[in-house]
């Protein structure tokens, strides 16, 4: 269930199908929405289709999300952040109607957000190796938020870029980057967090598809730092698609990738709270997440509905690779989510 993608070609067919499953390190399949052929009116393929650019930056003691996004029949737009000190998250939505005002680019390695709203501006640019992220927010939680990142990316540092059928002619197409060494400054309600290089790590997760009208996945995600100044990674998923020519499951470290096939996820969704373990058959992972902070958001339109427990906390254990050894990890600020949604 490993099959790399390593050559470089269009992503769907002329009949909207992936035309290779897969992982791959880098962005190497060309996205061509145009290909889409989900039913016989454009318009239906549009409406379908779902686009966002996700950046979570982790500090010592903060975390800050920026997205841009399309679900077809709306934009949205947010931000969040959470202090760990006082244990409190703000959050903010901007909706616009069939997406008016959202332009994402067809390759993460390339192209520029600019969203301009009334409430809020935000762009997202990308230099050879460097994301640079602004927020400016005034009625922000009532409070006003601001935000000036830089997010470091070398050009020879791995991702894991997924090619993930869904369905007859869906599919999900993913470029997830950790490890981003992070610097600027977020200001909220006139408090300032810093970001600093050697602290601080932004993650993007970039992803286009279409997906089930019924959709459920798990994302687990860290991006840290170890004891002896290597950059950890972490990124594990399931619940979405085919997932048989290769899993998301991978840890970084300092911008190497080390691939793992199936993870079992153990958590209760009676009490969140509860430890979160991940295992995999194998025994090359073996981790704990125990939560420290719930982050739940959730509406329901009816038609269109979305619930997601985003749970923050410390990891623990190890993973085992050829390349590394062992790697223990040991009290690493994470996150780890349910996400349902009809979409």
């Amino acid at each position: 269930m490993q099959n790399e993608i390593t050559i470089s070609d269009a992503l769907l067919d002329g009949n909207g199908r992936l035309k290779h499953k897969g992982y791959a390190r880098r962005p190497l399949l060309h996205y061509n929405p145009q290909n889409i052929s989900i039913g016989p009116f454009g318009w239906f393929n549009f409406l379908r289709l779902k686009e966002w650019d996700y950046y979570g930056v982790t500090g010592p003691d903060y975390f800050f999300a920026a997205a841009v996004s399309t679900i077809g029949y709306a934009g949205v737009i947010f931000a969040y952040v959470i202090d760990f000190n006082t244990m409190t998250m703000t959050e903010d939505t901007v909706l616009t109607f069939l997406g008016k005002g959202v332009s994402l680019p067809k390759t993460s390695e390339e192209g520029d957000i600019y969203f301009q709203h009334p409430k809020v501006r935000m762009s997202f640019v990308r230099l050879a190796e460097e994301r640079l992220l602004k927020v400016d927010w005034p009625g922000f939680g009532g409070k006003g938020l601001t935000a000036h990142l830089s997010l470091i990316q070398p050009k020879d540092m791995d991702g894991i870029v997924m090619a993930t059928p869904i369905g007859d002619k869906g599919f999900y197409y993913n470029h997830k980057v950790n490890c981003m060494p992070a610097e600027g400054d977020i200001v909220f309600a006139g408090k300032k967090y810093k970001a600093q290089r050697s602290d601080t790590m932004g993650t993007l997760d970039w992803g286009r598809g279409v997906w089930a009208y019924d959709s459920f996945w798990n994302w687990a995600s860290l991006s840290a730092q170890l004891p002896d100044g290597r950059a950890i990674g972490l990124n594990l998923g399931h619940g979405f698609g085919d997932l048989s020519a290769a899993s998301e499951n991978a840890a970084f470290v300092d911008g190497r990738i080390v691939k793992f096939e199936k993870v079992n996820w153990r958590y209760s969704s009676n009490n969140y709270m509860d430890p979160w373990n991940f295992k995999s058959p194998e025994g090359r992972v073996a981790l704990t997440m125990t939560p420290i902070f719930h982050r739940q958001a959730k509406f329901n339109f009816g038609v269109i509905a979305s619930e997601v427990h985003q749970m923050f906390g410390r990891y623990s254990g190890r993973i085992d690779s050829p390349e590394f050894g062992t790697i223990e990890i040991n009290d690493l600020l994470g996150w780890a989510e349910e996400h349902r949604a009809r979409w």
